[in-house]
């Protein structure tokens, strides 16, 4: 099993480009790095030092043009995915080793208010099985809105 799940905010804004697909439609790869916490360091001694490991990251398709819409850096994000390497040999002829993170779901991990003092609404992109976005029918209050006579077409009462 190759799954990962971080959180982390982005540190540069994404880089996005267009490639053809298969079938002749454009399909966006955007590219980002993300900046993930630690609870402490290797030299802290009480546990109370923080550091960052820093991860690339690539979105591909309709992930990738939710990541070019509504990311930039500072975005505090959760993010599953599964972790591929990205060897390869430089013009020197020297082995390079890295792993890049391919995302296949992505939340926010924060609103906008929280970035800016606020508190947690959870959010984002997850595709659903056709492809397109997972409703997100969040009110002011950060609850869902639930339909009225909704315990009518309840199976159990």
């Amino acid at each position: 099993m190759n799954k990962v799940i971080m959180m982390g905010r982005l540190t540069r804004d994404p880089e996005v480009r267009y490639s053809q697909s298969r079938n002749g439609d454009q399909m966006a790869i955007a590219r980002f790095s993300i900046a993930v916490d630690r609870k402490f360091s290797r030299n802290s001694q009480d546990g109370n030092d923080t550091s960052a490991d820093f991860f690339n990251c690539t979105a591909f398709g309709r992930l990738g043009e939710f990541v070019e819409k509504y990311l930039k850096q500072g975005t505090k994000v959760a993010l599953t995915g599964r972790v591929q390497n990205d060897n390869y040999t430089n013009k020197n002829g020297e082995k390079v080793y890295s792993v890049q993170i391919i995302a296949e779901e992505i939340e926010f991990a924060e609103s906008k208010a929280a970035s800016q003092g606020g508190g947690y609404q959870g959010g984002g992109y997850q595709p659903a099985a056709g492809g397109e976005p997972a409703p997100r029918n969040a009110s002011a209050d950060d609850f869902m809105s639930i339909p009225e006579g909704i315990e009518n077409d309840l199976p159990f009462k």
